[in-house]
């Protein structure tokens, strides 16, 4: 088949789960974390390579013991946004889930990064700014939002959550490009921001069970530019906490208030805007295996929006591929394989399927029939599960093999079926 590996040479290169080449489909970009599953965030490059030529590029080299990763590209410019950690990091200030912000970089301009969001630990804090760290940022297909996972450094100072106060829980938040956002500098580590960022999940440490309330917001995916869909961790009457299917459909403008200020308070942790709106789409637990489960995924829609791609396990415990609409209803199995999808997954830009990893063989899923595809071979090293990605004209897919205590970035040409 035609997989062409594009890297050589050592390194742990890992690809983020979308959003990995660049608008004109020539550049792959990627972090250079050393370890082979990525668990180790101590990569300092983010590097692209050349489809055709296999040039490779450095966009950005951190500096002063930061260490940075998790890169993807805006859709319709040369730039890339990425995670980056503390610079002169200390024994209290070092890498860390609410310790992290994004950057931009243009392509153009390699190494010069550009804060996207701005942070404030000091009270009364800043409309705009996070009290902690962001996470894979992913711009919305018209380049004019960024979604990001958050954790709140200031709340960690509260081990549990009270009717008194909040606890820091993961949420999804969203920048917009609102004009810079500026920080009193009553902290070492505050600093400015070029986006305006908010949380647009409610979350609560103890869920009632049987409810729509969720402990944990994580692993989104864009649905058009103005609605997200996310994981949630709920729990079942009988107690036991899983992961549903949720959504988030946002306001125009993100910067109104909503049920409290936008930047929280010393004790609760950032509203959402005015008009965001939190709704559930999947409910299983009277399911055999109950909640979306499988390999670590983000939830991916069709280019049209007219259906949300996650997985679940199916009555023999193997994870598959299903779909729901937007707007609620019986989810719909796609796959039925018996080894079960391996990876993270996107769809094609052009629509209509979806290409994972199966039995360490890259495949596409005609989402409308089910049939499956392989587009690469079976027998070699092992494919990594983090991502799965078509290229923006869908003609391509990009992934990561490990051989020889390496991680090399490859693609393969989907032929048309």
């Amino acid at each position: 088949m035609s997989e062409q590996q594009l890297t050589t040479g050592p390194g742990g290169r890992i690809l983020t789960n979308v959003g990995v080449w660049s608008p004109d489909g020539k550049w792959i970009v990627y972090d250079t974390r050393s370890d082979a599953a990525g668990e180790t965030f101590d990569g300092t490059r983010i590097e692209a390579v050349h489809v055709e030529t296999r040039e490779i590029r450095t966009l950005y080299e951190s500096k002063h013991g930061a260490n940075c990763g998790v890169a993807t590209w805006h859709p319709k410019e040369p730039k890339v946004v990425f995670i980056l950690g503390p610079e002169n990091p200390t024994a209290d200030w070092k890498y860390g889930a609410s310790r992290r912000q994004g950057v931009i970089v243009d392509a153009s301009k390699p190494g010069v990064a550009v804060n996207l969001d701005a942070r404030d630990l000091v009270p009364p804090f800043t409309p705009g700014a996070l009290r902690g760290g962001s996470h894979v940022h992913v711009f919305s297909p018209d380049g004019e939002r960024v979604s990001f996972t958050y954790e709140d450094q200031y709340l960690t100072k509260f081990a549990t959550e009270t009717a008194d106060h909040d606890a820091n829980l993961r949420n999804v938040g969203v920048s917009v490009p609102a004009g810079v956002v500026k920080v009193n500098r009553g902290h070492p580590r505050n600093h400015d921001g070029g986006y305006f960022s908010v949380l647009i999940t409610k979350t609560t440490a103890n869920p009632k069970p049987g409810s729509d309330e969720i402990a944990k917001a994580f692993e989104e995916g864009w649905i058009g530019n103005r609605s997200l869909a996310f994981q949630g961790h709920v729990v079942a009457e009988k107690g036991e906490t899983i992961s549903e299917l949720f959504v988030v459909d946002l306001p125009a403008d993100l910067r109104v208030p909503g049920d409290g200020p936008l930047q929280g308070t010393e004790t609760r942790r950032p509203f959402p805007p005015k008009g965001t709106t939190q709704r559930r789409l999947t409910f299983t637990a009277k399911r055999k295996h109950p909640g979306l489960q499988g390999p670590r995924h983000w939830l991916r829609s069709s280019p049209d929006g007219s259906r949300i791609a996650f997985l679940m396990k199916d009555d023999n415990g193997v994870p598959q591929l299903w779909t729901i609409p937007p707007t609620g209803g019986e989810p719909t199995q796609v796959t039925r394989l018996e080894a079960g999808i391996a990876s993270a997954f996107t769809w094609n830009p052009k629509g209509g399927e979806i290409a994972f990893v199966t039995a360490d063989r890259v495949a596409v899923a005609d989402v409308r029939t089910g049939v499956v595809r392989f587009v690469t071979d079976g027998g070699l090293s092992p494919i990594r599960p983090e991502a799965c990605v078509f290229s923006p004209d869908g003609s391509r897919v990009a992934f990561v093999r490990r051989a020889k205590d390496e991680n090399q970035i490859c693609m393969a040409e989907v032929a048309k079926p």
